[in-house]
């Protein structure tokens, strides 16, 4: 018998709980065109000053991913998506309009706490109601709206720096630039609210995680929300999968104790390493220090936030790609293709500053290294986090894997001033493209395809 699914509603929800990526995308990558502006407005000049202004957000992602998995397992995913939206609304007005630079630092943490339980919470979520057919494209979405978060925060610096209307007035250009460094700035971070509200409106109507339902009891509410998915027959199949999942839980060991079982461990290491790996491929210090990397290739700061929102223009079309590719053709392939083409972007990118090129070249090679992340490591990773991990331990090894990314991404974002300073910025990116062929052949030995397997069938699969 053909299930019969309610796409519908199926979208519906997973939409709303991407709207967390979306937050997360721009709450991330504001902070790309506002640091010119910031820092001046703080005296910062250090490059220790500089690298802890733009990765001390980490700290806050960090402690919202490793709070997330056992929050989430108690509270229910639902919840804790409406407190993001509200860590969100808030620390991007306080941070905003933050006084001083310990201010500011605090608010970016705590706004990096919001983006640590969305980064954890909304693949998760959407992993968990979506039918297996679908889950790739309906977590790829996630990073689609994490695109379309970045894609924003790009264009809204783009447009409070350089093209707002009341501006055309200010003919000198000392004059408008110091009207970023006074207001411009505090704009772009509290533009972030609006989108926060409605990621909050429409959190409150989602309904809860059948999976999560189960692990609580809640049978018939999970049944409820199964069977307005793709029906009674549909309700009744899954339920019986996830329960059959969830009495394995090793004696009644605990989520956080079952994942030191070894074939657990064995998965969790391979979550850990993917993780890593899209962190460590470089591409968020290009999102992050955009405007540092085009001015060493001789562009001005007009041109500098126009390059800016290029490169969120070909991140945003090369994830449309991906989702449409990633249940059709799998994960695994797109990560071997996009760990080769990094590589090879990276490495041209850094001869090319290595030899001196300015304009041009150096963008097309950085488009380059950014459509191959959009199409590969950006979007595969999180649908493989969400996917690879049994039931009885999912919230506490996606809090653990996507913990890892956070102190990778941490590690990065703080590093890159000080290799740029000591090393250059060829030899950086030359760095970045050994990782990713590295992580080539980690993929090829290690990551299993997942494509069209349900949860509990990856499960099987995996000997867990």
């Amino acid at each position: 018998m053909t299930t019969r699914y309610n796409l519908g509603y199926v979208w519906t929800i997973s939409l709303v709980a991407a709207m967390g990526g979306l937050l997360f995308g721009y709450d991330w990558v504001v902070i790309g065109g506002a640091k010119p502006f910031f820092e001046k407005s703080f005296g910062l000049t250090s490059a220790f000053e500089i690298g802890w202004a733009n990765s001390c957000a980490l700290v806050g992602c960090l402690v919202g991913s490793m709070i997330t998995g056992a929050l989430s397992d108690r509270f229910g995913r639902k919840k804790l998506l409406i407190a993001a939206a509200l860590l969100f609304a808030g620390s991007s007005v306080l941070t905003g309009w933050a006084g001083s630079f310990p201010a500011f630092v605090t608010w970016r943490i705590a706004g990096g706490v919001a983006i640590g339980m969305a980064s954890s919470l909304s693949p998760m979520y959407i992993a968990e109601v979506a039918p297996a057919h679908l889950r790739g494209r309906l977590v790829a979405v996630n990073q689609l709206t994490i695109v379309i978060g970045i894609l924003a925060a790009q264009i809204v610096n783009w447009i409070i720096a350089a093209r707002l209307p009341f501006l055309d007035a200010i003919d000198v250009e000392a004059e408008r630039a110091a009207w970023n460094v006074a207001y411009g700035w505090r704009w772009m971070f509290t533009a972030v609210t609006v989108p926060s509200v409605l990621f909050f409106a429409g959190a409150l109507f989602v309904p809860e995680s059948p999976r999560w339902l189960h692990a609580s009891g809640a049978r018939a509410r999970a049944r409820r929300v199964l069977a307005r998915i793709g029906g009674e027959a549909y309700a009744a199949a899954e339920s019986a999968e996830i329960e059959r999942t969830l009495v394995q839980r090793n004696g009644g060991s605990s989520e956080w104790k079952a994942l030191l079982e070894p074939r657990v461990r064995a998965i969790v290491l391979i979550g850990v390493t993917l993780a890593v790996l899209q962190q460590w491929s470089g591409i968020n210090s290009i999102f992050n220090y955009a405007e540092e990397i085009f001015r060493s290739a001789g562009y001005g700061i007009g041109d500098i936030m126009f390059n800016i929102v290029i490169t969120g223009t070909i991140n945003l079309v090369f994830t449309l790609v991906a989702i449409g590719l990633i249940d059709r053709i799998g994960r695994r392939t797109l990560m071997l293709a996009g760990c080769a083409a990094i590589g090879v972007s990276h490495l041209l990118l850094g001869g090319a500053y290595a030899a001196g090129l300015k304009g041009l070249p150096v963008l097309v090679l950085t488009l380059c290294s950014l459509g191959a992340y959009a199409l590969s490591l950006a979007p595969v990773t999180w649908v493989l986090i969400a996917e690879i991990f049994p039931n009885r331990v999912r919230g506490a090894a996606v809090s653990v894997a996507v913990s890892a990314l956070w102190v990778a991404c941490f590690i990065l974002t703080f590093a890159f001033p000080l290799l740029q300073r000591t090393a250059g910025i060829a030899a950086t990116f030359w760095i970045y493209a050994a990782i990713c062929f590295a992580g080539f052949f980690f993929v090829r030995a290690r990551v299993p395809e997942t494509k069209g397997r349900s949860l509990e069938q990856i499960e099987s699969d995996l000997g867990l």
